[in-house]
Formats: C-alpha cells, structure tokens, sequence
C-alpha cells in the first residue's frame, strides 16, 4: 500500500506564493512519473505539471512561467512551487504519483487527498 500526504495549500492574494508538496511512502520500488492536478468548482480536473523519473516537465499553457515541478527522488517527494498565482488558479490541488511496487510489478497511479488553494483578488 502506498500512502501520499499533501500540504501547502491555503489563501494568498493575487500575486502571491505558495509552496505544495506531496510524499509518498509505503511500499514503493520506484516513482515514475508525478504531477499535479487541480479541479475547480463545476470544471474537470486537469492536469498542472508533471515530472518524470528522469526530470523532464510538462506544464498546463496556463501556469508556464509562474509554476514550477521539481522532485526530491531520495524522499519521494514532489514539489509544485506557485508564484504570481491568480484568482483562477483557484482549484483543489491534487498530487499524482505512478508506483511500481516491484520490479516486475505494473505500475499504479495513486492520488493524494486534495489540497484547497484560494486565490483572493
């Protein structure tokens, strides 16, 4: 079993920062890709960023420039830093991770529990 924690999410006004991060623990043999997504009120979850084992990003069009992915492979860790943050970048913010328990084993997505982030005018 895989656990993730999140934290770092709250209230900052426009303009401001914040700083998610998600770990993972449990029975992990490797992490290969981790990412963020995020879902509004009455939208669709989608994708924030994401970063592989071997660190190459992908970010949504919308946060280029302001966000930044990174991971911390010695403790299972991925880091979402948010800078200059908008009203619409207002969402639950969820951190995803693919795991291979083992070395022959497939590879399983898990999610975290959410974090709210509120951007104020």
């Amino acid at each position: 079993q895989v656990q993730l924690v999140e934290s770092g999410g709250g209230l900052v006004q426009a303009g401001g920062s914040l700083r998610l991060s998600c770990a993972a623990s449990g029975s992990i043999f490797s992490l290969n890709v981790m990412g963020w997504y995020r879902q509004a009120p009455r939208k669709q979850r989608e994708l924030v960023a994401s970063i592989t084992s071997g660190g190459r990003t992908t970010y949504t069009n919308s946060v280029l420039g302001r966000f930044t992915i990174s991971r911390d492979n010695a403790k299972n860790t991925v880091i979402l830093q948010m800078n200059s943050l908008k009203p619409e970048d207002t969402a639950v913010y969820y951190c995803q991770v693919e795991v291979k328990v083992t070395p022959w084993g497939r590879t399983i997505q898990y999610w975290g529990q959410g974090t709210q982030v509120t951007v104020s005018e």
